[in-house]
């Protein structure tokens, strides 16, 4: 409950900091959520349901491709920014747009950090970006940070250079506060020893978007056959994990360190 409570607030702050500090001055925001905004500018389209109707195919895909726990959350994120880009009303706080750029990234950073912090997404690029990892080695920030790359490009051209310039300060604003309050970085490498390792297995790869590597092991001084499992997960994914373990093996052991480093196919979001 605690999540959800987290998901919904969280995706009410980007719903506000849209529609009072971006929208009122052609300021597009990352990932799909700009593309809607863009759409909604040339259209008499809410923005909101622009929001809902490019990100319910991905999500649908996403739901038999990744991590069912984490599309659920990912799809209360979007339909409650959906809702709530529908619901509050566009009000231009300010008349600067480079003050409103820098009050609408960081508003839209806290949002989206708490909605990562509650182990959800705010859908749309994400989703691709993940998607397309999954199938290829390619690194996860350098996919989006290209698609956003796009999307300033894109508004230049439709609008005027100086509302690209200032949704890539907004983008900018976004990235930093997201970095400072889900701190990403924090990467954790959990051994798991148990008895129940194909059941552990199935529940970690059914709710978390991560690869599991599963060992044989034998206990020294009982004798008995264990499993092995270790896997990579961000600081943030502990709370889900442990409650899975708890649930499948309440007398499994479990080793958690901070992982200084980690190389080769890894999911970073």
């Amino acid at each position: 409950m605690r999540n959800i409570f987290t998901i919904i607030i969280g995706s009410l702050i980007v719903g506000f900091a849209y529609n009072f500090f971006l929208i009122p001055h052609h300021i597009l925001s990352s990932g799909l959520s700009g593309i809607a905004i863009m759409l909604s500018f040339i259209t008499p389209i809410n923005t909101g349901i622009f929001n809902f109707l490019l990100n319910f195919p991905l999500l649908a895909l996403g739901f038999f491709k990744l991590g069912k726990r984490f599309v659920f959350y990912t799809i209360l994120s979007v339909v409650m920014l959906s809702v709530g880009l529908y619901v509050i009303p566009i009000v231009k706080i300010t008349t600067e747009p480079l003050l409103s750029s820098l009050a609408g990234g960081v508003l839209t950073g806290i949002g989206i950090g708490l909605i990562f912090r509650a182990s959800g997404s705010s859908g749309g690029f994400d989703i691709i970006a993940m998607l397309l990892t999954k199938k290829k080695d390619f690194p996860l920030g350098s996919v989006i940070s290209a698609m956003n790359a796009l999307i300033v490009i894109i508004s230049g051209f439709i609008f005027t250079w100086d509302a690209a310039l200032n949704t890539m300060v907004a983008i900018y604003a976004t990235g930093k506060v997201i970095d400072t309050i889900h701190t990403k970085h924090i990467k954790l490498t959990l051994t798991i020893v148990t008895k129940k390792g194909e059941e552990m297995k199935d529940k970690l790869l059914e709710n978390l978007y991560r690869g599991v590597t599963l060992m044989n092991g034998e206990g020294a001084y009982s004798g008995e056959e264990r499993k092995i499992l270790m896997t990579v997960i961000t600081r943030y994914q502990l709370s889900d994990v442990k409650k899975i373990i708890m649930e499948t093996d309440q007398e499994a052991f479990v080793n958690i360190t901070e992982t200084q480093e980690v190389m080769g196919l890894f999911h970073r979001g």
